[in-house]
């Protein structure tokens, strides 16, 4: 009887584990690890003429570049409507719920939403163009808090207005104010507190959405600023390292990505791409190598078995590059420069002549597997795509889409 007991108790612990553990998984920008990677199978290998099946459209948000957030059955997205900042939610069949206002959103200098939320709990956390950052309750649209980064953290505004996807781990929150002592913050995601705040390398804001990253023991926040690449130890606010980055107007969009202690940097303008490896203890990096091909202004790259895909800006091409040496194994100008995601063996490239395109890499090139193209929604296509459930969501402007790309729907 203690036996059972004991084992009762034991199967308990785990079961209040795992709740509390899966309430804390963030829902938040491009893929669970934030480098477009989505851990989906069964996917549809190669799409039929005319493209994935249109399984819903939805064109009545308000205009934007952000990416939809999916969560217990919820999509949840941002946009504008007038000079207003809203976040939508409705359900995965594409049924509109309530919207709730965020506040003033950027209305000029290319309008819309920039801010893809980060989801947690029944949290929303969003920071609009202007820099205003709040928290808000996705049970009453209630904003628990708010902080002006540059009014209240030294920040200045950009040419293009504030753009970050923030990231939350655990109690805090991280976020790049470009203040001068305000340079790289986290702050109690619950009330807003400062926690540290870390001059870092100096520099305002360059459009970068940071990645957090765990090496070798270190918790580590790296980002993009005006003219440098930094890490800074996410549980100090200390800066580790810092390697000068510029490019010739000093905008970094694209979140780095980290590979077995190294990490890959890059942006457009006809800049390229710097592979840095870090140091064991985390406070210094080399530079192993540089490539000017792949200069992607702000549509990612993916990391897959040891090659980095993604397009130029100035290079308009499709690239291939080799993660160990830097090499450009080969590319192709098929399709227009856009984003790139990663899931099942196939990359998904969303153009901004407004392509959707299934393409598979091989050896020695690109294959397209599928495509089509995307008619529905205003302005320009630069939202970074979503797959969830076997579904492709794409957004462009005040539409969103949602089509199937499961094998088992596929009849």
């Amino acid at each position: 009887m203690i036996i059972i007991k004991r084992l009762i108790l034991v199967k308990l612990i785990f079961l209040i584990a795992v709740s509390v553990s899966n309430a804390q998984i963030v829902q938040n920008w491009r893929g669970p690890e934030r480098m477009g990677i989505y851990h989906e199978r069964g996917l549809l290998q190669e799409w039929p003429a005319g493209g994935p099946e249109l399984l819903w459209a939805y064109e009545q948000m308000g205009v934007g570049f952000t990416s939809p957030v999916l969560k217990d059955g919820k999509i949840y997205i941002t946009g504008m409507e007038g000079e207003t900042g809203y976040i939508y939610i409705m359900s995965e069949d594409g049924i509109p719920g309530n919207k709730f206002p965020y506040g003033p959103e950027m209305h000029s200098s290319y309008p819309g939403s920039r801010s893809t939320p980060a989801i947690i709990d029944n949290m929303a956390y969003i920071v609009s163009g202007f820099g205003l950052l709040v928290c808000m309750d996705l049970s009453d649209g209630e904003i628990k808090w708010s902080k002006d980064l540059f009014g209240d953290f030294d920040g200045s505004n950009l040419r293009w207005g504030f753009t970050e996807n923030l990231v939350v781990d655990g109690d805090r929150l991280y976020c790049s104010p470009g203040g001068r002592k305000y340079n790289i913050v986290a702050m109690n995601r619950h009330n807003g507190d400062v926690i540290w705040a870390s001059e870092g390398a100096g520099g305002l804001s360059a459009y970068c959405s940071p990645l957090l990253v765990e090496h070798f023991g270190i918790k580590m926040l790296i980002t993009m600023m005006q003219q440098h690449v930094v890490g800074i130890d996410a549980n100090s606010g200390r800066l580790l390292w810092s390697h000068p980055y510029a490019n010739q107007r000093n905008i970094h969009p694209n979140t780095p990505v980290y590979h077995e202690g190294s990490i890959f940097a890059f942006s457009g303008y006809g800049k390229g791409g710097v592979k840095l490896k870090l140091n064991p203890a985390g406070d210094a990096v080399t530079e192993e190598w540089f490539n000017s091909d792949l200069d992607n202004q702000m549509g990612g790259t993916v990391l897959v078995d040891g090659y980095i895909y993604g397009s130029g800006d100035r290079n308009r091409f499709w690239f291939c590059v080799d993660w160990e040496t830097g090499e450009t194994v080969y590319s192709s100008r098929d399709i227009a420069k856009g984003t790139v995601i990663w899931a099942d063996g196939r990359l998904y490239c969303y153009t901004e002549r407004g392509e959707l395109a299934l393409l598979e890499p091989t050896g020695n090139g690109f294959i397209i597997r599928g495509q089509t193209d995307i008619t529905l929604g205003s302005d320009q296509h630069w939202a970074h795509l979503v797959i969830n459930n076997g579904v492709l969501y794409v957004r462009h402007g005040n539409a969103l889409m949602a089509y199937s790309i499961s094998q088992k729907n596929s009849f």
